[in-house]
């Protein structure tokens, strides 16, 4: 049997999908399973076990992390690939109406996925789409609904020895010591959910001067100005300067990187989410998105949001609060739970 799952986009979305695609493999332990992924982002699944192939979908330059130097491919020239692969089945994670299509225009016999955008009309079998439930357990519904059976919900994730040979070279070069080491990840991929730049430079000041924590960033190349920020809203030198490696890191690498942290503590984002799944503690701290389908994945981490009545708005409309959500979430009550969880 042929399988092809299909989910691209997010970084955050794609790493979600691995207690899916174990279960799916445990049911499946013969068959090639290959998954439809977006570029950059599809690189978080390049080490898991329980894929053949990873297909990169290439067909915009519309998030920040998706600029790479492949050229580009249309719509139709997936569906002549996909097509020609002959897949037996296909599960559609993605919700959008275009990815059903793309299944539907490439012959694959059985779609199953979520019935949303008006797509069901390509589907076979529609799963429906709960959205005040955990990500995880949305796509394993997806599973359940075709009558596979689901054994464990857990995330994972995978180090291969290139990248840990790279960070650990780069700590013996920076002389990082055994002390306490936290990621801090202040960026997203839309600006309405990350926490006020202030509020994140007297979290680094607490960090460093208070607790003598050697603070870590990571993210894009443009990232790096964000932190920059940060720093400039510090008016006093700090006792361990934080380790800026913004554009500096692939994503295995800084995959390598967060799995020798502590704890991280950052907004809503993708990199929380491979966090979680490498079994470091996060402290998130989430605005306008539904924390309880968003939040990081597991009874270790510590989820920071707003009881307002208008959250969650899923960004959905222009905020008449000034992101309320967010800036009620203040420095005291983050530094709080990190006193709490890791220095009590």
């Amino acid at each position: 049997m042929k399988i092809l799952v299909i989910r691209y986009r997010f970084i955050g979305d794609t790493i979600l999908t691995v207690p899916f695609l174990r279960n799916l493999r445990k049911a499946y332990p013969d068959a090639q399973i290959d998954m439809l992924v977006g570029p950059v982002s599809g690189e978080v699944l390049t080490d898991c076990p329980y894929i053949d192939n990873l297909i990169v979908f290439d067909t915009t330059r519309k998030f920040k992390y998706e600029n790479t130097k492949q050229e580009k491919r249309s719509f139709f020239s997936y569906v002549s690939l996909l097509k020609n692969q002959k897949y037996d089945k296909a599960y559609v994670l993605k919700r959008s109406f275009s990815s059903a299509a793309l299944a539907f225009l490439a012959g694959i016999k059985e779609r199953i996925g979520f019935d949303t955008e008006h797509r069901g009309i390509f589907l076979t079998k529609r799963v429906p789409y709960v959205k005040n439930r955990h990500e995880v357990e949305c796509f394993l519904d997806i599973l359940r609904a075709d009558n596979i059976s689901v054994s464990d919900n857990y995330l994972e994730n995978w180090v291969n020895e290139a990248s840990e040979n790279k960070i650990n070279g780069l700590f013996k070069e920076l002389n990082i010591t055994n002390g306490k080491k936290v990621l801090i990840h202040a960026t997203s991929g839309n600006i309405f959910k990350q926490w006020p730049l202030e509020y994140f430079a007297k979290l680094v000041k607490y960090l460093s001067n208070e607790k003598n924590v050697q603070v870590f960033y990571t993210g894009t190349a443009n990232d790096a100005r964000v932190y920059d920020q940060i720093h400039s809203l510090i008016e006093e030198d700090l006792v361990i300067k934080p380790v800026n490696l913004c554009g500096k890191l692939s994503l295995s690498e800084s995959t390598a990187l967060i799995n020798k942290m502590n704890f991280a503590v950052g907004s809503d984002s993708g990199t929380l989410h491979i966090a979680a799944s490498l079994n470091i503690p996060v402290v998130g701290i989430y605005g306008p998105m539904n924390p309880a389908k968003w939040q990081a994945w597991g009874n270790i981490h510590t989820p920071l949001y707003s009881d307002l009545s208008c959250v969650p708005c899923e960004l959905s409309k222009k905020c008449p609060r000034d992101i309320a959500c967010l800036k009620n979430i203040t420095p005291d009550k983050v530094i709080e739970k990190i006193s709490d969880h890791f220095f009590s």
